[in-house]
């Protein structure tokens, strides 16, 4: 009997040396398997090109909006329309439509409607290319009532200032006619036509200071102090192209490799024209501008009022108010009988002079 149990005892404790053993010559199971974390979204990032465009967009309203309308020598004039000539009708577009992208990433609601789409890489680029083949695609995002108001609110209150600011200075084309110095003629009448076409050609410079504002406005790092305002649309072409420029920065693809692309995105021919005639009929104005107070005329009119409004309409707010002409007065003619208009005509002296005929 104890033989037995010996047996037994000594055959279990071989079995199970023998599964240990076994037990170790198998392949381990393998460890769970890793999920990868889905790759973080692009940052929202703006090209500082188009920036720097939406700088000296914004430098050129405040100062033209500062001129004022006191003048005092042909001096003060000459230089006020330094400043005022100095844009080229294209670049100055498309630094608005820049400016409008900015404007329209202060809009935290629209930002982060289009940031949703950010984070899967497929339907991030779907976005991208809807948005390249049909700008008008930006507006389906939530928050684009609101981001339009920004834009149309802040262009439109830009462009206000500067047409309030010629409206001034034309009337001043009239009154410092009292004055006898602005009489007198422009000194080196060419010369000015020539500078004014020259700085019309060229694209207007930012100031440093004001583009780091606009670089931490636009990345969201220190938004602009504005109020959005809900505007329903339709909207003007560009406040359409600053939305869809500012859904590409959202969605990380408006940086300086996409300069060109997005370049093209912001084109606006149409809005191009009136900038265009405002430029050609101040040329014409200072062509044919002989005293100082015509320039004044022409600085007023042609330069402030008509690129103010060209502002304004391109943005889609409301235009300002302009009364009617006052009614010309039609003077009544008077028939030649009772000495009216034309009694003197060799005619009506003769019918005058002819007898007249015997009744029957």
């Amino acid at each position: 009997m104890l033989s037995t149990t010996r047996t037994r005892a000594a055959l279990t404790a071989i079995a199970v040396v023998a599964a240990t053993l076994l037990a170790s010559c198998e392949t381990p199971p393998p460890p769970p398997p890793v999920v990868a974390a889905p790759p973080a979204p692009p940052p929202i990032t703006l090209s500082s090109s188009i920036v720097e465009k939406a700088s000296a967009f914004r430098g050129y309203m405040q100062r033209a909006g500062a001129i004022g309308a006191t003048f005092e020598n042909g001096e003060q004039i000459q230089s006020s329309l330094k400043i005022a000539v100095a844009y080229e009708p294209k670049r100055f577009l498309s630094g608005a439509t820049a400016y409008a992208a900015v404007l329209a990433l202060q809009d935290p609601t629209y930002v982060a409607s289009v940031r949703a789409f950010a984070a899967d890489p497929t339907q991030r680029q779907q976005v991208i290319n809807q948005i390249i083949s049909d700008p008008a695609y930006a507006v389906g995002f939530k928050g684009s009532d609101t981001a339009a108001g920004l834009i149309i609110d802040t262009l439109g209150a830009d462009g206000l200032k500067v047409y309030t600011a010629g409206k001034a200075v034309k009337q001043a084309a009239y009154d410092v006619q009292r004055s006898k110095w602005s009489t007198l003629p422009v000194l080196d009448r060419d010369g000015r036509l020539a500078y004014a076409k020259t700085m019309s050609a060229t694209p207007g410079l930012a100031d440093s200071a004001d583009i780091a504002v606009l670089q931490q406005a636009s990345s969201g790092a220190v938004p602009l102090v504005i109020t959005p305002r809900s505007a329903p649309p339709p909207y003007k072409p560009l406040v359409i192209r600053g939305l869809a420029v500012a859904a590409l920065a959202a969605l990380g693809y408006a940086g300086d490799d996409k300069l060109t692309l997005i370049d093209a995105v912001m084109a606006e021919p149409a809005s191009a024209m009136c900038l265009n005639m405002a430029k050609l009929n101040l040329y014409q104005c200072l062509a044919v501008a002989k005293p100082h107070y015509e320039d004044v005329f022409c600085l007023g009119q042609h330069i402030l009022i008509d690129t103010g409004m060209c502002v304004i309409k391109a943005s889609g707010a409301e235009m300002p108010y302009e009364p009617p002409p006052p009614p010309r007065a039609i003077p009544v003619k008077e028939s030649i009988s009772a000495g009216g208009a034309g009694r003197n005509s060799k005619k009506a002296k003769a019918a005058a002079a002819k007898p007249a005929a015997k009744k029957g």
